[in-house]
């Protein structure tokens, strides 16, 4: 099956070297320069993944991507962005993208993020849960029953996978596509240590080595949405080996 990508990139060299090469991978490609081109093609070509330019005249690429999920369209969008602190980084995830990459890249990392997200998106939802369990035996707050039913509960956690909701106590939290994977993935093995590599495979399907900050950023993140001020932290970070949600 041939996908289409919807590329909106203002910089003309860069666009359609980019445009040359998803076209050789065999994707097929609307390649646009700014973000109201974007928003016309999106709502035109229904693309299997979009990837937009942050810094776009007009309308930039966070704005298209807030349009976008305030119409319910969930397609993958894939950020491009030369801004490297984390705080620009995290403004993209709010705007609703589902992952990005530091300009400049190397185009084999654009092809395995893009092919991330496409497996994502064709997983039924009860699988994409089913899969992301447990590396081992499943961890001390895992409930089989709850399960069984596609929700899973840890501490004040709870999730239902096919439905992609979660709940923290009695608030409902509003994530992304790629937040809530990762919380699905922690919920599932509460108590077990989960190293980067395991992870990035779970949810990335690519380790993107160890100088990569995208999973930091992601859990730092979903710890500003799960770990409000006022309740018990859940996420914790274990140094030089990964992440596990637990309480202390």
């Amino acid at each position: 099956m041939t996908h289409s990508v919807l590329l909106a990139e203002d910089d003309r060299p860069i666009r359609t070297a980019l445009e040359r090469a998803l076209t050789l991978e065999g994707y097929r490609v609307t390649a646009v320069a700014d973000g109201i081109q974007a928003l016309a093609a999106a709502h035109r070509e229904r693309p299997d993944v979009i990837l937009l330019d942050v810094m776009m005249p007009g309308i930039d690429g966070l704005q298209v991507c807030q349009v976008l999920r305030a119409e319910q369209d969930r397609t993958p969008v894939l950020m491009l962005t030369a801004r490297v602190e984390t705080a620009d980084r995290i403004a993209g995830l709010d705007a609703g993208a589902d992952d990005y990459v530091v300009k400049p890249f190397e185009v084999e990392e654009v092809f395995a993020r893009i092919r991330a997200l496409l497996r994502r998106t064709a997983e039924p939802p009860a699988r994409a849960g089913a899969d992301a369990a447990s590396p081992g035996e499943p961890g001390e707050g895992y409930d089989a029953r709850a399960a069984e039913s596609g929700v899973v509960e840890a501490a004040d956690l709870r999730i239902d996978g096919p439905s992609r909701r979660a709940w923290r106590g009695g608030r409902e939290l509003e994530l992304t596509r790629t937040e809530f994977e990762l919380l699905e993935l922690l919920v599932r093995n509460a108590g077990i240590v989960l190293d980067h590599s395991t992870i990035y495979d779970r949810i990335w399907g690519y380790d993107f080595g160890p100088g990569s900050k995208n999973l930091a950023v992601y859990v730092g993140y979903l710890r500003r949405k799960v770990d409000v001020p006022g309740s018990r932290p859940l996420i914790h970070t274990v140094r030089g080996v990964g992440y596990v949600l637990r309480e202390d």
